[in-house]
């Protein structure tokens, strides 16, 4: 007795599989992160992420025009700041003339239509390392959240198209959509992460920024790895607030929260590769253990297929000269 259904009938070809397909990638899908640093000329290795680089603003330009001319339509900016520029208020995020500030202005001039993302966070700033104002061994979180909305404002002046406050900090969102709205920013975006987790996949992103924690960790604020319906509510809240994109992060160990909110919002929901997963894929490629494209083209549409909209990714511009 044969099956009178043969699921293989749709597996036969390669024809027939791309006929049923169910899941794309495009350059459209992706986020380019890029890191920024003071000084002319300068294209600096970050040892902990093989094959990327921070740039200096001259550079970055001539980076985000060979995005562009490759399809990729949005980049999210992280700054390394200077040592002496750390303290515990904040003073440098806010700096009209900052780095970051600079970086978006230049980038905005010379590539109009390119969406600028922006990363909202103390952490580069701090010198403790943290995504808040510290005292006595505290995060606080309302203190914080006042220099945030200051520094969200100075970006959206520069022509950030998108803020992303990636802080974890309680009532930020409707802090930001209230400064950006009185301020007549009423088309700036808000890509809210609303579940970040604390994760040990972010080491060498911090090393790329020099951002790690001078003290303890970010477990106050980060989510618990162990829980799920913290970040469904969180994520649910922030859309009330005005978030307008949320990001899970970190990816392939969150897929199910992916999943779960795909179920229950609207929203277009943001993934990120993130860089202890850039790092491992790196790193067993050049030990010859992977099929370094196959596997990240896998991760990659495992995003998507969980429910994900948009993906930032650290392979985001070598995926797009392959789609």
């Amino acid at each position: 007795m044969f099956p009178i259904k043969r699921n293989r009938r749709l597996r036969k070809n390669n024809t027939i599989r791309k006929l049923v397909q169910e899941n794309n990638l495009s350059p459209n899908d992706f986020i380019v992160p890029l890191f920024i640093i003071e000084g002319k000329n300068k294209k600096e290795k970050i040892e902990s992420m093989p094959d990327y680089y921070r740039y200096s603003i001259d550079l970055i330009k001539k980076e985000v025009k060979k995005l562009w001319e490759i399809g990729l339509k949005s980049v999210l900016l992280f700054v390394k700041v200077d040592e002496s520029l750390k303290d515990n208020k904040g003073s440098e995020a806010i700096n009209h003339d900052g780095l970051i500030q600079r970086a978006i202005k230049s980038i905005k001039n010379s590539v109009p239509e390119m969406i600028i993302i922006s990363d909202v966070a103390l952490d580069p700033y701090s010198s403790y390392g943290h995504d808040g104002i510290v005292k006595d061994g505290k995060i606080l979180n309302d203190k914080t959240i006042e220099i945030l909305s200051h520094m969200a404002l100075s970006h959206a002046k520069c022509g950030a198209d998108i803020i992303a406050p990636s802080d974890m900090m309680d009532g930020r969102i409707l802090a930001i959509r209230k400064i950006l709205e009185k301020n007549k920013f009423h088309d700036t975006g808000i890509m809210s992460y609303s579940a970040k987790y604390a994760s040990s996949l972010y080491a060498p992103f911090r090393n790329a920024l020099d951002s790690s924690p001078g003290f303890g960790d970010k477990k106050t604020y980060q989510l618990d790895i162990h829980n799920s319906n913290q970040a469904i509510n969180q994520t649910i809240n922030d859309i009330r607030e005005g978030a307008d994109i949320v990001m899970i992060k970190p990816g392939i160990a969150y897929l199910d929260i992916v999943s779960q909110l795909k179920s229950r919002i609207n929203t277009p929901i943001a993934c990120y590769q993130v860089s202890g997963e850039y790092s491992m894929l790196k790193a067993a490629s050049k030990l010859g253990y992977l099929d370094y494209e196959s596997v990240i083209y896998e991760q990659l549409i495992s995003f998507k297929r969980a429910g994900a909209k948009l993906i930032a990714s650290y392979f985001a511009k070598e995926i797009a000269k392959k789609l």
